[in-house]
């Protein structure tokens, strides 16, 4: 319990009387028709992100009522309120631009409007790390609340996901081995209901990693959208929002170091999408937790992909709520977990493993001893062309392209891209490695997800479905291939991509985690001479911000002074 004043008294606006403060706080709150024992009560926020530009969100207005039916029920005043929502596909240049903006938004009105526990409602890829971010900082009383991912849908005789299965007819439609009639029915069959992509992307990878930091109900994670119990798992958020007012537990509680590294292991044995390492890394760094990508090796090292869904193997998030969600998934892993960790819930992991239904679908959570793949689905490599480290999801990757030197044939923008991928007279072979340059947090376009580079036309024409491909961009968790992605220090930083030429050679060597451009020295040192000057700064609003104080992808691409350690100068 607390003294400190609650519900509507909380954080009065100061007119300099606090008295009148009171007055006229309740006064404006009676116009709402709340009634004298209602305006007494503890209030629970509903901080919501939706809107028109968001598909993935179209049942948060179903999710908020039950929310609030979950709230009254356990005696307190459910206030809902809005914050900035990103449409991963309706953001120009980038939703990752946006994501710090959204978590100052929720972070701050968190901190601002009087609520004595928050609900966070998001789905889309990047607003549910945007509202464990904010929620970190603000670190009030917090519960996440996800919309939950697509149900499949059907074309020919085959389930239909987005959007790994989207990317896998445009790749065949690239190769001419489906017609634009065929393309555009499939167009209006990937993503036919309401959700998140119904595969393990970036979405989908967060509401797992929130579920395992205990941020959320066990088996919250992977339920379906339009299926009744996400409404229900809605109603018991609302109760539990409620019980934390009383017994809080913040997020600096729940998300620990230990949450942290149990995060990183069902990443890891979901098969998960690379963007949630960088949110992951910028939600502990809101709590002064960094993450070691060496550290990250060791751990995959040691965490098998349990986890049979696309785009590493064959199913889909609703096949993984039925085969028994994140707990069963934990279950499997519970020797290689911090047991002892706390949960939003009350209980820790392994009292909430212990509790969960024993029967697990073996075809969608596969056995210890009958992996997906024996080793993690992510793997960060290092050298003289990645000093601070890359990114390659290995599960989803074609094993053979794993020790290799390869002929870079070089792309210096995302325009440059567009313009000469499918020139036929490209010099380019399948032996070669597609480089993707300034495309990172420091360039004009922001890290979007373009390291999915398209094999060039007339590769793809002659069947070729993988080739190695190395950008400082990012990647769809809905994609595949042999992507090594998140390069750092970016190309824009003056990072050594800057210095790839088209002809030299790059070294990759999954099994050494290693990552080299086998050029001499001197060589590189008059190249970065050559290099033009950086160009103009902006100098005004949120791209201002963006330019001065983002940090590289291995620092998770949030704000220097939205980090725990306070205002520091960026890198």
């Amino acid at each position: 319990m607390t003294d400190a004043p609650r519900g509507l008294l909380g954080g009065l606006t100061n007119y300099g009387d606090a008295g009148f403060s009171r007055y006229l706080r309740r006064s404006f709150a009676s116009s709402m028709g709340y009634s004298r024992q209602m305006l007494d009560k503890p209030i629970v926020g509903i901080c919501y992100a939706a809107g028109g530009f968001n598909n993935c969100h179209r049942d948060v207005p179903a999710l908020i009522e039950a929310v609030k039916r979950g709230v009254l029920a356990a005696g307190a005043l459910p206030i809902d309120f809005p914050t900035i929502s990103l449409g991963e596909v309706f953001l120009s240049p980038t939703s990752l631009k946006y994501r710090n903006l959204m978590s100052m938004d929720v972070e701050e009105m968190i901190r601002a409007q009087p609520m004595d526990s928050v609900v966070l409602i998001g789905g889309c890829d990047k607003t549910v790390p945007a509202q464990l971010m904010g929620a970190a900082s603000a670190d009030l009383p917090a519960i996440q609340l996800v919309t939950g991912p697509m149900s499949t849908g059907r074309h020919r005789g085959e389930r239909l996901g987005a959007c790994t299965d989207c990317r896998r007819f445009w790749a065949r439609y690239r190769a001419d081995e489906i017609d634009a009639a065929e393309i555009d029915a499939v167009e209006q069959k990937l993503a036919s209901t309401a959700g998140t992509c119904a595969v393990m992307g970036t979405a989908s990878t967060m509401a797992a990693i929130a579920e395992a930091l205990g941020m959320m109900p066990a088996g919250a994670a992977a339920v379906p959208a339009v299926d009744a119990q996400r409404l229900r798992i809605a109603e018991e958020t609302g109760r539990i929002a409620v019980a934390l007012i009383d017994a809080p537990r913040r997020p600096s509680e729940i998300m620990t170091a230990p949450a942290i590294e149990n995060a990183l292991r069902i990443l890891l044995a979901i098969g998960g999408s690379t963007n949630a390492i960088l949110h992951l890394t910028a939600i502990a760094g809101r709590l002064g937790h960094p993450i070691d990508l060496r550290h990250l090796n060791h751990l995959s090292d040691t965490t098998p992909v349990l986890v049979n869904l696309k785009p590493t193997g064959d199913l889909y998030m609703e096949d993984l709520a039925a085969a028994g969600g994140i707990p069963a998934v934990m279950r499997e892993i519970r020797d290689l977990l911090h047991l002892d960790c706390m949960t939003i819930t009350g209980e820790t992991i392994g009292e909430r493993i212990d509790a969960w239904d024993p029967w697990v679908d073996t075809k969608a959570i596969r056995p210890r001893t009958d992996p997906v793949d024996p080793e993690g689905g992510l793997v960060a490599l290092f050298g003289n062309l990645a000093p601070r480290g890359a990114i390659l999801k290995r599960s989803a990757a074609d094993a053979r392209l794993f020790e290799r030197q390869a002929r870079c044939v070089v792309f210096d923008s995302l325009d440059d891209l567009a313009q000469r991928i499918d020139d036929p007279d490209l010099d380019v072979t399948a032996d070669d490695a597609l480089i993707l340059r300034n495309a990172g947090p420091c360039s004009p376009s922001s890290m979007p997800e373009a390291g999915y580079i398209p094999i060039p036309r007339k590769l793809a024409q002659a069947g070729v479905k993988d080739m190695i491909r190395i950008s400082d961009a990012r990647m769809s968790g809905t994609a595949f291939g042999t992507v090594v992605l998140h390069v750092s220090p970016d190309a824009a930083s003056g990072g050594m991509l800057a210095l790839v030429r088209s002809g030299d050679t790059i070294e990759l060597s999954v099994a050494n985690r290693r990552l080299e451009l086998l050029v001499d020295p001197p060589e590189l040192e008059q190249r970065r001479a050559a290099l033009p000057a950086p160009a103009a700064p902006a100098v005004r609003g949120h791209d201002w911000l963006h330019a001065q104080f983002i940090t590289q992808a291995d620092q998770g691409c949030d704000f220097t002074f939205l980090q725990r350690q306070g205002v520091t100068q960026p890198a």
